[in-house]
């Protein structure tokens, strides 16, 4: 899944079409807690200090959410 900042926040770009440089992650809550606690979302998205990932958050649990009911 590739991540792009918009303003102070990480948010998911599915699509790979917004502007900006991005960072990948798997869309697994493991994963994404992991990048957190590492703090590898500033570093490679080249941004001083930390940044909000609540709308990331809320996607990789929807999309988690989507692929259990299959």
């Amino acid at each position: 899944l590739r991540i792009v900042t918009i303003e102070d926040a990480c948010v998911p770009d599915p699509r790979g079409t917004l502007p900006g440089r991005g960072a990948y992650v798997h869309p697994a809550p493991v994963c994404l807690d992991q990048a957190v606690r590492r703090r590898a979302f500033p570093r490679a998205l080249r941004v001083p200090g930390p940044l909000d990932v609540k709308a990331l958050r809320h996607y990789v649990e929807q999309a988690q959410g989507c692929d259990s009911n299959l």
